[in-house]
């Protein structure tokens, strides 16, 4: 067989191939429940016991099969801290952390926060419904704070995820003060140092267009689409 000959067999081959039925792909315009499910299929074995830290209202399993898993909800209403889980070291197969990624919620005065001060959309997606931003406060300032939330998170996730251990990250790139901040970049690079290794991501786009008010000159793409991170713990 000559060269030309392999070429070309190569060429066939891939010109024969036929979509396949249930493929799971990187990127879909749909909602976090959609994604979430193929995540897991892919990423984490059934039987596992998976803490998901920031719960809020569990909208990521709405379509998960709830004997799938041993799920253990948490969040700061229910009395826990993504940066100071109730767990054992090495204890959990997988931890989910989907905390708010807008600087606004991490602002001390009450002024300050975004939705005129009363943070409803926020509080309801990420606890109970209660007022509970203050003790997110960190070190930082604006969209540094995000970052520092991740960061803390992820070092407390490597504590108690077992070795190979899955975390599972949801996050969203932003503009703040006319910068802009590339988080899902800064958080896999952290990631990267405090021991974990990528394996996967997952882009989501939403199916609506995002509100704007009182905008009078665009200079930055409004982000429409956020990211699932996958990573494990140890280096492989």
């Amino acid at each position: 067989m000559t060269l030309q000959d392999m070429f070309t067999g190569q060429r066939m081959k891939i010109g024969s191939s036929r979509p396949t039925e249930g493929i799971v792909l990187s990127a879909h315009v749909g909602t976090n429940a959609d994604v979430f499910p193929q995540i897991l299929s892919l990423h984490v074995p059934p039987g596992s016991t998976v803490a998901d830290v920031t719960w809020g209202k569990g909208v990521f399993w709405r379509d998960v099969d709830p004997a799938a898993y041993r799920v253990l909800p948490s969040d700061i209403s229910m009395g826990v801290d993504c940066r100071a889980l109730p767990y054992e070291d090495s204890s959990i197969d997988c931890v989910v952390l989907d905390p708010p990624y807008m600087e606004g919620f991490y602002r001390a005065e009450s002024n300050h926060k975004a939705g005129a001060g009363s943070h409803r959309s926020f509080a309801e997606a990420y606890s109970n419904g209660t007022e509970v931003n203050t003790k997110y406060v960190g070190t930082y300032r604006w969209q540094e704070s995000v970052t520092e939330m991740y960061i803390d998170a992820s070092v407390e996730a490597y504590r108690v995820l077992k070795t190979q251990g899955v975390f599972i990250v949801k996050c969203q790139d932003a503009v703040s003060a006319n910068r802009q901040w590339l988080t899902h970049v800064d958080i896999l690079n952290a990631c990267r140092e405090i021991g974990f290794t990528p394996k996967d991501l997952f882009v989501v786009v939403r199916t609506g267009k995002p509100g704007i008010s009182k905008l009078h000159n665009q200079v930055h793409a409004r982000k429409n689409h956020s990211y699932f991170l996958v990573f494990t713990k140890g280096r492989y």
